[in-house]
């Protein structure tokens, strides 16, 4: 028994180094996964402090911003002509022109997926083995290196973030990747893509952004369908690379070793297309052989370079008119003006708007090529610059501006001197603020007796000045159609400051659309002749005397037909609203004076260089200012007024010999022309009579009814209303008349003449 008892405890000491080891090694597993939690907790928490180290000031985009900024698409505005054909892109360096989803074929999806992100259809915005292999590419320095984004990542680095390569604004870009995918469809992604991203140049030497853009800059192609597998091929390849890969540069110029290197990319996506089997081999083989040169669009000019001076004008007029819609979008709300214009300006170039003029091409065009033809001018003066030249065509009926010239040369000068620029009128301003409201209000008629004597004027500087006309001398006594046809100052002057008053001419001016007049210049005496404070615009002239030929109704001029957003909405339409600012026969009566300045006038150069007189009837009148600084001619048919102006940049520079008719010498080239080459715009052959016009006989020395002892007369046409029923009372027998007539000096004179 003893022996029993001592074996027992022998055959328990075996189990027990087996529960020590078991726990030992349970102790030592545990403790590994313990350390190994811990290492894989703390490395997720480095992960983790990097990652939110990088994105910490990265601000979180909700549903809404993401979804805006995907439909938020700068769009290429356009300018267009009378007829709807364009004149250009507006005032940018780029051209977009986003599309719809529906428009986007199927070829073109395919052969951008295919070479950009050919798992796109099934990831969430980050491509596993796209990055993997990326990585790799990476470090192992292959020659070869794709690249791991997704186009999701891409669209994400081209709406929110920087183009820096750096790792962290990748991350930052997967991220932002994978929550886009959560709240946008492949369908939106993909289009936004192809709205946003980058092509190069185009054959006008604007950077093209998205597909259409693209497909017209390049292969001159409107509709995206209409491109072939090779062409879709080489736009999706322009993407990566789309600087080193353009075809064209910033002119426009075509760029053989880059469109090269464009055609080696194509034929990566083409391969590219036939591994996802989305082209067969025999449609790769054809793409591959397809001659793309021949089909690049031919190299263009930008609008700007073709027509830049009309180009800012439509530009100036259209933001002009958008910043007016703001303010009263916008009543209320404080905003300063040059925030507004710099509003609008940007809303003009980024908004898609379509701007139609009322600029009629091929006026456009022949007005423009006499203002180039350097032959009609005299050369560059050293000490003067540029003989200049400005002029406006308008339809009297609507005020429509049909062309103009806004000076010779856009590199010399680029400010528009038809709209822009304000000059003194000189004599051009009498019919406006002298003889027309003289005439409407029954003061004077064409046959009226008038008197060329000196008259005293104050000038506020010296006291008192006795003006000059532009011959030696005073006439005396004249009818006031011969006034005009001298143009002579001294009758105007008469008119001006005594029967129409100074206050009445300038406000009857304001009606027919001067708008340059300041308050010093109701007091200028001579503001008839153009001694303004400063001046009137070639466009506000020739819209004066537009209204005359509209037979006394006013149409404020206009050059923006309508706008149109990018939506094909109407945001703009112009609405014609004549006024009748003076009476039909006063109309009348004006044109046929003006008719005289022609033929018996100082408008003799019209008379001998206008060749269409006996078929389209013109009127019009001259106007120079003091020492020949500026020359004018207002002339009108019965349907359109051309004004035309005539100088240099600075006023002190003076015209001399052959250069002071340049103004009537350009005005008849130009009628000449345009009568040629749009006889359209003339279909009228008359200036129309209106009832109320009546021809009489009047003493040529009172212009009053003759009486027996009359022995001077006049015939001419009057408004009924204000034919002279006054008897002539300057006729008597022979008498010694006795006369006082003053000298103006220091002294105070009188002499009398028997």
């Amino acid at each position: 028994m003893v022996e029993e008892k001592k074996q027992e405890p022998k055959k328990q000491k075996k189990p027990r180094r087996k529960r020590s080891f078991l726990r030992i090694m349970g102790s030592i597993i545990g403790w590994l996964f313990v350390i190994g939690l811990m290492g894989v907790l703390f490395a997720g928490g480095a992960v983790a402090g990097y990652v939110t180290s990088i994105v910490e000031d990265e601000p979180v985009r909700s549903r809404a911003l993401i979804e805006n900024t995907m439909n938020d698409n700068a769009i290429t505005g356009f300018a267009y002509f009378r007829d709807g054909s364009p004149i250009g892109q507006l005032r940018t360096e780029e051209d977009r022109r986003p599309v719809e989803s529906k428009e986007i074929p199927k070829l073109i999806r395919d052969a951008v997926i295919s070479i950009e992100d050919n798992r796109f259809e099934t990831h969430k915005g980050v491509d596993i083995k796209g990055t993997a292999r990326a990585v790799k590419e990476r470090v192992l320095n292959e020659p070869v290196q794709t690249g791991g984004s997704t186009l999701t990542q891409q669209l994400a680095r081209l709406t929110f973030l920087s183009r820096d390569k750096t790792d962290n604004r990748k991350v930052k870009e997967m991220l932002l990747a994978m929550r886009m995918e959560r709240f946008l469809s492949k369908e939106q992604i993909l289009t936004a893509y192809l709205n946003k991203v980058p092509y190069g140049n185009g054959s006008s030497g604007y950077q093209l952004f998205g597909i259409k853009a693209a497909a017209k800059g390049i292969f001159n192609i409107n509709n995206l369908n209409d491109l072939n597998i090779a062409q879709a091929a080489y736009l999706a390849g322009l993407p990566q690379l789309p600087s080193s890969y353009s075809a064209f540069n910033g002119q426009g110029q075509f760029n053989e070793e880059a469109f090269n290197r464009a055609i080696n990319r194509q034929h990566r996506v083409l391969t590219a297309m036939l591994d996802e089997g989305k082209i067969s081999q025999a449609e790769h083989d054809e793409a591959k052989a397809f001659d793309l040169k021949s089909s690049l669009a031919p190299r263009t000019q930008k609008a700007y370079v073709t027509y830049p001076y009309l180009m800012m004008e439509v530009e100036r007029q259209a933001s002009n008119i958008l910043m007016q819609l703001s303010e009263e979008a916008e009543q209320g709300k404080q905003q300063a003006a040059s925030e507004l214009t710099e509003d609008s300006a940007s809303q003009l170039s980024t908004g898609g708007y379509r701007v139609y003029t009322t600029i009629d091409r091929t006026v456009y065009r022949s007005m423009r090529s006499i203002a180039e033809d350097d032959s009609i001018f005299n050369p560059d003066s050293e000490s003067k610059g540029k003989e200049q030249t400005a002029a406006m065509m308008i339809d009297n009926k609507t005020g429509a501006i049909l062309g103009m010239i806004e000076g010779r040369d856009f590199k010399y000068e680029q400010m528009n001197y038809a709209t822009q620029m304000k000059r003194q009128p000189g004599s051009a301003m009498k019919p406006i603020a002298a003889y027309l409201p003289a005439m409407d209000s029954g003061a004077i008629q064409p046959a009226s007796v008038v008197d060329d004597a000196p008259i005293i004027l104050k000038d506020y500087q010296k006291g008192f000045h006795i003006p000059k006309n532009s011959y030696s001398g005073y006439k005396g006594l004249m009818t006031a159609r011969e006034a005009l046809n001298r143009s002579t100052n001294t009758v105007a002057l008469k008119l001006f400051n005594n029967n129409v008053g100074i206050e009445s001419a300038w406000e009857f001016s304001k009606k027919l659309g001067i708008t340059t007049l300041e308050e010093g210049d109701y007091n200028a005496a001579t503001g008839v002749l153009g001694g303004l404070s400063h001046g009137v615009t070639v466009e506000e002239l020739t819209n004066a005397y537009s209204a005359i030929g509209n037979q006394g109704k006013f149409a404020d001029a206009f050059m923006i037909e309508k706008i149109v957003d990018s939506k094909g909405n109407i945001v703009y339409k112009h609405e014609i609203k004549p006024e009748q600012v003076f009476s039909e026969q006063t109309a009348y009566l004006m044109t046929d004076m003006l008719r005289t300045v022609i033929t018996n006038g100082t408008g003799s150069t019209v008379r001998d260089r206008y060749n269409k007189m006996g078929d389209i009837p013109i009127v019009g009148k001259t106007g120079t200012t003091q020492n020949y600084g500026d020359v004018w001619f207002m002339g009108y048919s019965p349907d359109v007024t051309l004004g035309v102006w005539v100088g240099y940049k600075q006023m002190i520079h003076t015209l001399e010999g052959d250069q002071r008719k340049h103004a009537q010498s350009i005005w008849a080239r130009i009628m000449n022309e345009i009568t040629d080459v749009k006889p359209e715009l003339f279909p009228t052959k008359t200036f129309e009579k209106p009832e109320g016009i009546t021809s009489k006989t009047v003493s040529a020395y009172s212009g009053k009814i003759p009486t027996g002892l009359t022995d001077k007369f006049v015939t001419d046409i009057f408004n009924a209303k204000f034919v002279p029923t006054e008897s002539d009372d300057a006729s008597r027998k022979p008498s010694i008349l006795l006369i006082e007539a003053s000298i103006i000096s220091h002294m105070n004179q009188r002499r009398w003449i028997c």
